[in-house]
């Protein structure tokens, strides 16, 4: 019924003072001290080793639940390093540049903060990831509203809306992918079944973004033409460049798997690279692993071209992961999962009370802990059996994942997301939280179509 079984039945005081003290150490790491969660998550870890040696259980026992719980996440630590290869092989073709260049093409004076919204959203699924989007183009988009005097925390709400829509729906991003795989869910099962919420959270916000917009006749846009000149500077603008686009889309609909799905189009990327760019075997391999440098000489362009991964810009995901599922298999392993889970098992018999809950569940852990990986992570394997025992298939929980765990993490001031976009931004997280429609809907309407029993999928 679990992921792991468990060899002790811990009480339900134990259980809760563990839970705490674990939950404790690493917000207070992250947020007080500006540690990377690693370093707490290891420290939580030898903490239950202490609980488990001090209840007489072996190191060997232990020891096997720690190694289960990681490899548990194996098959994501395969698909992160195919994706570190497919974004290097996505900026040395110019694919990304050249959807990044089709994006800014859409800035105009008119609907600013709806086009804002659109073009975030256009380059996050380009690039995979929420914070290089709002550090890149959406200081950028900050700095314009600043000249054109309009609402920063409104333009601040439009950015994140849009660079967290494409991180989530993004199969380059690291959240979607240890969503889809933490619970065993293809990857791009995984992205069709989020559109039954996020497409309409994004027609919504839409919506709301253009009637705020106001009416501006003009303004300094020099920045989306330096940034627009830089680009076409790189010689990777080009309209064949989408092609390895249309492998993906392409291979996806016909359902091939992921790996073999991001492997073909990392090849074709390769291939499309030589017509405008030569590059030494040698360079191409050194570009799959340390990830793609930008030379344009505009900062700003050169920041977000050098966020192409490679596979070793994927290692800290992938140790994170590692640690992550380690502590969870030693959660399970000492029973405190079950016990806790077991506390309310009366409340999860309907499909209903299995969503929210879940949903509340990643929401809390973003908000304790401030930690969307976690929020992921933990989420997914305390509830995989309760979505089971309710006849829900495994893609219903990923979706809550991302819906009440991915999009929650900037709306939390003292979260990584929140921290580092108040910083990029320079507008406090409280501020622009009441116009980040986008990921206020999401939670929201995930919970509604749970109790409504629509876009299910049953086992």
């Amino acid at each position: 019924m679990f992921p792991i079984k468990a060899i002790h039945t811990p009480t339900v005081k134990a259980s809760v003072i563990l839970t705490i003290l674990i939950v404790a150490m690493i917000s207070i790491s992250i947020v007080n001290f500006g540690s990377v969660p690693h370093v707490p998550i290891l420290f939580a870890i030898l903490l239950l080793f202490g609980y488990g040696l001090w209840k007489k259980l072996t190191y060997k026992e232990l020891e096997r639940g720690l190694v289960e719980g990681a490899s548990a996440g194996m098959s994501a630590v395969f698909l992160f390093f195919f994706i570190g290869i497919l974004v290097s092989s996505w900026m040395m073709s110019g694919t990304i540049p050249t959807i990044i260049y089709a994006g800014l093409q859409l800035i105009t004076p008119a609907f600013f903060y709806a086009i804002v919204f659109v073009v975030t959203a256009i380059i996050g699924l380009a690039v995979g990831s929420s914070l290089t989007t709002v550090a890149t183009i959406g200081v950028a988009f900050i700095s314009m509203a600043h000249v054109l005097e309009l609402s920063l925390p409104l333009a601040a709400g439009a950015i994140v809306s849009g660079a967290f829509f494409g991180d989530k729906m993004s199969p380059l991003s690291d959240t979607t992918n240890l969503a889809s795989s933490i619970v065993g869910v293809d990857l791009f099962e995984h992205i069709r079944n989020m559109g039954w919420t996020t497409i309409p959270a994004f027609f919504i916000s839409l919506i709301l973004f253009g009637v705020l917009s106001p009416d501006v006749s003009g303004g300094d846009f020099d920045t989306v033409g330096t940034f627009s000149s830089a680009l076409l500077g790189t010689n990777l603008i080009h309209w064949y460049t989408l092609v390895p686009v249309a492998v993906l889309i392409i291979l996806t609909f016909v359902k091939v798997p992921a790996i073999l799905t991001l492997s073909v189009s990392s090849l074709t990327a390769i291939v499309v690279a030589y017509f405008h760019t030569f590059y030494s075997v040698s360079d191409v391999m050194t570009i799959l692993f340390s990830g793609y440098e930008g030379a344009t000489g505009v900062q700003a362009v050169d920041e977000l071209l050098s966020k192409g991964k490679g596979m070793e810009g994927m290692m800290f995901t992938i140790s994170l992961v590692l640690l992550a599922l380690s502590m969870g298999g030693m959660l399970f392993t000492l029973g405190i999962v079950q016990c806790l889970l077991e506390k309310i098992e009366s409340l999860l018999r309907k499909v209903s009370s299995v969503i929210l809950t879940s949903a509340l569940t990643a929401i809390g852990i973003n908000v304790l802990i401030g930690e969307q990986y976690l929020s992921i992570l933990l989420t997914g394997q305390a509830f995989q059996s309760s979505y089971e025992r309710v006849g829900l298939a495994s893609k219903n929980l990923s979706r809550v994942m991302e819906d009440a765990g991915t999009v929650i993490n900037p709306l939390v001031p003292w979260s990584v997301a929140g921290i580092f976009i108040t910083q990029a931004l320079d507008v406090p997280t409280i501020a622009y939280l009441p116009f980040a429609f986008f990921c206020l809907l999401s939670p929201v309407l995930t919970v509604l179509f749970g109790y409504a029993g629509k876009t299910l999928t049953r086992i």
